[in-house]
């Protein structure tokens, strides 16, 4: 074959092929986090500042290239250009900050707005690797959906992975907390790049893991103003390390 006939045929593919099928941009190992994803529907809650006041960065510090990161906490990784987000352990062996209602330290991306579970679309989408999970029984919360501050400070459900690869969703029976569920949803080796989608749609709650989709009981809690939330929630005593290639979120 021809120089010529290869790159024709190359350009007829390239037209053909439909654009989920063509490869996603790079991202830019030189950008801060919002240069690389979009992170305008987020702010960002880091592990230190005040004990019950930990540091909030708004969404409009995140913004493009030149916004908001933390050496420490919150970085563009410099081969990959993955999103880096990593908490140093427990208050107790790190001297790291909670909120008021939280026992555990997080890095973590939080909606600025909340929805109606009875509505028809909401969905987080992320892939992600977790090269360092906590060594908590359950692991590291990678995604939540919490209950909107004007009804509860519970969430609706967490999603852990652990030491083992292990993915739990873990799902509050009431509004008032204290009594989740948890369901394996699936097992991932540490380290592999995955999948994850959490949908909570005309009611139902759902969470797929590279395609394998489970629907889990919501129990009593009809529906509340909920707002999802994405990154690095750890549960247990020592420091986690969780990598970000994509973070999208559909209503």
């Amino acid at each position: 074959m021809s120089a010529k006939t290869a790159l024709s045929l190359s350009l007829l593919l390239a037209i053909a092929l439909p654009a989920t099928a063509l490869p996603a941009a790079a991202l830019n190992p030189d950008c801060a986090p919002g240069g690389n994803f979009d992170l305008s529907p987020w702010k960002l809650q880091l592990p230190i500042g005040t004990q019950g006041n930990p540091t909030t960065i708004s969404s409009s510090s995140l913004k493009g290239c030149s916004g908001y990161k933390n050496p420490s906490y919150f970085f563009t990784e410099s081969g990959d250009g993955a999103l880096v987000m990593k908490v140093p352990g427990s208050p107790a062996s790190s001297g790291c900050v909670t909120t008021a209602n939280s026992e555990h330290c997080r890095t973590e991306l939080a909606e600025t707005s909340s929805w109606d579970p009875n509505s028809s679309k909401n969905k987080l989408s992320v892939t992600l690797s977790v090269p360092k999970p906590d060594n908590s029984k359950y692991g590291t919360c990678i995604g939540q959906i919490h209950i909107d501050g004007s009804v509860s400070t519970k969430p609706v459900a967490e999603l852990y992975y652990s030491t083992a690869g292990v993915l739990t969703m873990g799902v509050e029976k009431t509004r008032s907390g204290g009594d989740q569920v948890p369901n394996t949803v699936g097992n991932v080796p540490v380290g592999t790049k995955f999948s994850y989608t959490i949908s909570y749609e005309n009611n139902v709650l759902s969470v797929s893991i590279n395609g394998k989709s489970s629907t889990l009981s919501t129990y009593s809690l009809d529906a509340p103003k909920s707002y999802f939330k994405a990154g690095n929630y750890n549960q247990g005593s020592d420091a986690s390390d969780v990598h970000f290639f994509s973070i999208s979120i559909e209503h």
